[in-house]
This record gives structure tokens, sequence and C-alpha cells, in this order.
């Protein structure tokens, strides 16, 4: 350990208690001192020696943790800023869509709010509310859209280092005469011989199916009112049809209303 030149003193111990002494010097000086820093069995009157140096080692340890730790806090809150979020479209339908975002960068900062805005007004859109669950999900589905028409969205993220915008992606819904947005789930069709046929008929109207209810699902398609695809079908809200549903979409060229076709 590299230290300056030590200096000594001497003191007599002219008061004590738990927690401060006071220590009076050869001239009759009085200073304070931590009792707790004196040698065990000192009582008043005893004379104590304190040596004082200067530790320069520790010192520049101590310098360069400090600037260590102040590019840390230079680099976490002064170089980086949260980002812009990304957005892309995803699944569209005649009704709803599907908009997609990046990974949330924030940097240091705290996610306060996400938005979905529609043609430059906010909507009342459920939106994640941690920056864990919104780049967990990275996706939420608008519904309530016109067939056949075209929209703008962007998303507002409001931090606690402030709010930014993402890009705006254009989303135009189908007609009722594009299908290639169905996008169906098979349940319990009768026999694995009428599914092939099925998907047979989805693959001639051009759409498409999942062999599990995701976000993009249009419709979920069985005989029966079981299982855990219905189950989950029920969760969120997707239009639970017969098989015949697929065979009217494709006899007339354009999707057709679930509601004539619901599972009994």
């Amino acid at each position: 350990m590299e230290m300056t030149q030590v200096k000594s003193a001497q003191f007599t111990v002219g008061k004590l208690d738990a927690g401060m002494a006071m220590l009076l010097t050869e001239d009759y000086q009085l200073i304070e001192f931590p009792s707790v820093l004196l040698p065990k069995g000192v009582v008043l009157g005893s004379v104590v020696s304190i040596d004082v140096g200067r530790d320069r080692e520790t010192e520049r340890r101590q310098r360069s943790e400090f600037r260590g730790l102040q590019e840390r806090i230079l680099e976490d809150f002064g170089r980086r800023h949260p980002q812009a979020p990304v957005v892309r479209a995803g699944h569209t339908t005649q009704t709803w869509a599907v908009i997609e975002w990046e990974p949330l960068e924030l940097a240091a900062a705290e996610l306060r709010s996400l938005h979905l805005y529609r043609d430059g007004q906010r909507m009342m859109q459920a939106m994640p509310n941690t920056v864990e669950a919104a780049n967990s999900a990275r996706a939420v589905k608008t519904t309530g859209l016109d067939v056949d028409h075209e929209y703008e969205f962007r998303i507002e993220m409001r931090t606690s280092a402030g709010t930014y915008f993402s890009n705006t992606v254009a989303v135009k819904t189908h007609s009722l005469e594009n299908l290639t947005g169905v996008r169906v789930c098979f349940g319990d069709c009768g026999s694995q011989a009428e599914e092939d046929s099925l998907k047979e008929t989805v693959k001639r109207i051009g759409a498409s199916w999942t062999d599990s209810v995701t976000l993009s699902i249009t419709h979920f398609v069985t005989r029966h009112k079981a299982g855990a695809g219905f189950e989950a079908a029920l969760r969120s809200n997707i239009p639970v049809v017969k098989p015949d549903w697929l065979l009217a979409c494709e006899a007339n060229g354009k999707l057709q209303p679930a509601i004539k076709f619901g599972v009994e």
C-alpha cells in the first residue's frame, strides 16, 4: 500500500460514551473522535496515539471506479435512447387486420403505454402495458374494419424518456370475393378423410389452415362443440362453423356469413 509520510499525535481521553469520545491534545484543545475506533480497554484519562496517513493507492482505485461508474451512467442514460417502434402489416381479412411490431427498444427508459392509431385517430384498442408483454406478443388484432377499404396504422409508444411514434403502414382489407385471408383451424370433422377433403377445398379457394388456434385464425371448423381447439376458439372470439361453411364459400365464390353455419 502506497502511503505518504504518516503523522502521529497523542491525546488524553477526556470524555467517553457509546458513540463519541472527547480527546484532549497536548496544548489542551478538544477534538471529537468516534469511540468505536479506540482500542479496547480505553477509559477516562487514557493516553492514545493516533497515526494519520494518506492512502494514494486506494485513492487511485476509487477514482478509477468512480470514472467507470460515470461512463456506465453516461452510456445507459446519456448515449442510449428509446427507439421509435417499427411496425408492419400482418394477416389481413375482410374485417380485421393484425399489426405487428419489432421488439421494442427502450434503453433505460420505462414503458408508460402503447396506443394504436388508425387514420390518425387513437383507437380504444387493448394493448400490452409492459415491455415484457409487448415484446412477447408483438402483435395486435384490430377488428371492425370495412370490407375492401384501405387504412393507415401506426403505434404511439409513451415512455419515461418521451413519446415515440412508429412508421405508418397501409392496410387494405379484402373484398368478399378475395378468400386468401381465410385461415381455418380444424376440430372434429367426423373423419380424417373428410378433413383431408376440406383441406383440398381450402387450397382451391386460395385460403390456408393451421394446426392450432392463433391470432391469425379466422374460423374454427368442426362438427362438435368439444376439444381444446374449440375452447381456445371460444376464448378468442373466433367464429365456430360447420364444414359446410367452407363448401358454401367455394360454391358461391365469396365469403359467407358464419352465423348461417354455426355448430349446434
